[in-house]
């Protein structure tokens, strides 16, 4: 008999709850849920949040695959796919009893996948779990361990920026853009072959330059003006590029990265307030993760309270936009009334599900630290004449498990650009202020 040569992964609840399609992912190779998982998700499926949906839809397809069959031996999940199976508890084993209390489900867990492994070969066996903590735990007794990676990105150094720097364009060719129809054809332009749709150019000659945009069709090459928005005029190229995106409503998805201080939240906002008139709405919200990780029942306070912490640095940059106008200014106090009469919705992100987000203008802030799963949820629920921005830092993550190369903010530029219906920039310049520029690049 030949050796078998395929391998069994033991899923832990936090790969489930972080995309539940994850059993797809394993090809040819056995899948196991230990019990312990399907007692953990039994406590996710009440609610609104994408996790409980993600719960209940794990939970779901795995009732589809067993139809009338048990898992006893395994079920398989289609050709050239392997079994699915749920293990039981077994009594713990020796090697773990002395420094894993039973009472804990991740050691449950361990000691799951520890006994199978001991059955099937610890060469074959593999923990999946995105708890560092528990890999850890899985390496100290000889388990392999690995975080699931089908939704990584690979190489986050070459992760698209959305703009680039073109020297030595003929002078002509800048000279043609600054003058109507301001937009020239693209054989024109010394552009690589990877530009892509809707990238943003930086094009120079000496003392000439003209900021562009590579259009939707790759065609042709557009200039692009420096647009105030709102009474926010943008105070570097990116920003110009960022507010060209956002202003532009033959794009509905655009994604913003960059530090603190870049203007991110900011310039969303005031494109949001400039373009209102085509949107029935602004919805503003953002993943209340909050900082070191505690659960927002931590905080004192009924509901409205606990998330007000989270919250308000979007209502500080509104009153940054109402500040460029006098109190006196209809647009200063247009804020005000569309705030009272919910025009303007601020909220957590799991508040939105279920509402109706047909032309809206919806910015979704502190993106990173949404899973990919969560990212494609949002943006398959956006109707008609809905326009998405996405914004975050890639670097500054407060999800426990999630990083850089794993988060929902790298996964969709990495996967969406080049598509016509999208545009990304990062923001590289802080405008925040000298000592907070400072504090970034030193502290």
């Amino acid at each position: 008999m030949p050796p078998l040569t395929n391998k069994i992964f033991i899923l832990d609840t936090n790969v489930i709850l972080h995309d539940s399609s994850c059993i797809h992912q394993f090809n040819e190779h056995d899948i196991v849920i230990p019990i312990t998982v399907l007692e953990e998700l039994d406590q996710f499926k009440k609610g609104k949040a994408i996790l409980n949906v993600n719960a209940r839809d794990f939970v779901r397809t795995l009732d589809d695959i067993a139809g009338d069959k048990l898992f006893n031996g395994g079920i398989v999940m289609g050709a050239g796919r392997g079994k699915i199976s749920v293990a039981l508890e077994k009594e713990f084993h020796e090697k773990l009893r002395t420094n894993f209390p039973a009472d804990k489900p991740d050691h449950r867990i361990l000691n799951c996948a520890f006994q199978l492994a001991q059955e099937r070969g610890m060469e074959r066996v593999f923990l999946v779990t995105k708890d560092v903590n528990l890999r850890m735990k899985a390496k100290s007794i000889g388990l392999a361990a690995q975080d699931y990676t089908s939704d990584h990105v690979k190489n986050i150094q070459t992760l698209y920026k959305g703009s680039s720097i073109h020297e030595n364009v003929s002078s002509v060719v800048i000279d043609d853009l600054h003058r109507s129809p301001y937009e020239v054809p693209r054989y024109n332009c010394p552009l690589t072959p990877d530009t892509r749709a809707n990238e943003y150019l930086i094009l120079r000659n000496g003392s000439k330059s003209a900021l562009a945009r590579l259009a939707q069709d790759e065609a042709t090459v557009e200039k692009v003006e420096n647009t105030t928005c709102y009474g926010i005029r943008p105070r570097n190229a990116e920003q110009v590029f960022a507010v060209n995106a956002l202003l532009n409503r033959d794009i509905p998805l655009v994604t913003i990265t960059g530090k603190a201080g870049t203007g991110k939240t900011l310039l969303a906002l005031a494109a949001g307030l400039e373009s209102k008139r085509f949107y029935r709405q602004i919805y503003i919200a953002r993943p209340s993760v909050p900082l070191s990780n505690k659960d927002s029942g931590y905080l004192p306070g009924d509901i409205q309270s606990k998330l007000d912490p989270y919250m308000q640095p979007l209502y500080d940059n509104l009153a940054v936009i109402q500040n460029q106008f006098s109190p006196e200014n209809p647009r200063s106090q247009g804020i005000g009334e569309m705030l009272e009469h919910g025009k303007i919705v601020i909220t957590p992100l799991s508040y939105i599900r279920g509402r109706n987000i047909v032309k809206v203008f919806f910015i979704v802030d502190e993106a990173q630290n949404l899973t990919p799963h969560e990212v494609k949820t949002i943006i398959t629920r956006a109707g008609e004449k809905t326009k998405i921005i996405f914004t975050g830092d890639i670097f500054q993550i407060d999800h426990p498990y999630l990083d850089t190369h794993s988060n929902g903010l790298s996964y969709l530029i990495e996967k969406m650009q080049g598509q016509r219906l999208y545009a990304h920039i990062n923001l590289e310049k802080g405008e925040r202020s000298d000592l907070s520029e400072l504090a970034i690049r030193l502290l």
